[in-house]
């Protein structure tokens, strides 16, 4: 499969974007994959890069994002940080694959049985680990519909703080950028959040600032058919 370039990058709209993310990991779901030719596309993307997608997801080595929304070389920006967390130099990198290099859609991209949310939940200290770990317990403290074993042990209380965190940081990622919250305002891009099913392989897409019919995969096929 051809990679993404220039004039390819410009027509896409975010819709469009997120729709092929969504039949990309249906795909993944289903043990299906686009046929690509790596080494062509090392080849194509030698003289630059027109990612449409641009994810933050967590270190976790079942969540690469390629491979999870079965895209190839030169197809998304990723960026990796324990706990999809973010920080000054991930928002920066945000602005720079959107603000600059043309990226439609931005992914805060959770997943279940988080080992950092764990980690988190179970208070656990070790260098610069406890800062990281740190940015975490705003979601902790804001998942209140389990009252008892709130500790890395308790799965459901895991994966709700892991939901959480999602929203949490792409509303920070809202009200820190002003760059990507006008884009956002324009129409120029996307800002979802997702988490991962590390069991399923699924991908759950919800975001305050979506309807339910704009993240529907029929609704979004009929788009990027017009």
């Amino acid at each position: 499969m051809w990679t993404h370039n220039e004039e390819s990058q410009g027509r896409i709209t975010p819709i469009q974007a997120l729709y092929y993310l969504k039949e990309g990991n249906h795909r993944f779901v289903n043990n299906l994959k686009v046929n690509r030719n790596l080494l062509k596309q090392v080849n194509q993307t030698s003289d630059g890069q027109f990612p449409v997608a641009t994810i933050l997801s967590c270190i976790d080595s079942r969540t690469s994002a390629e491979l999870i929304f079965d895209q190839g070389l030169g197809d998304i920006f990723s960026i990796r940080i324990a706990g999809n967390v973010l920080n000054d130099d991930i928002l920066g990198s945000m602005e720079y694959a959107c603000g600059v290099a043309g990226s439609k859609i931005i992914v805060v991209l959770g997943h279940t049985k988080c080992g950092a949310v764990i980690s988190a939940c179970d208070n656990f200290e070790m260098g610069h680990i406890t800062g990281l770990l740190q940015k975490l317990k705003p979601a902790i403290r804001n998942e209140r519909t389990i009252k008892v074993n709130r500790n890395g042990s308790n799965t459901a209380f895991v994966n709700e703080v892991s939901a959480i965190n999602v929203h949490m940081t792409l509303s920070e990622v809202r009200n820190r950028s002003n760059i990507l919250r006008k884009l956002e305002d324009d129409g120029k891009i996307l800002m979802v959040g997702a988490l991962y099913n590390v069991e399923t392989g699924e991908v759950t897409f919800y975001d305050d600032h979506l309807s339910n019919t704009i993240l529907n995969t029929e609704f979004l096929k009929k788009e990027i058919e017009k």
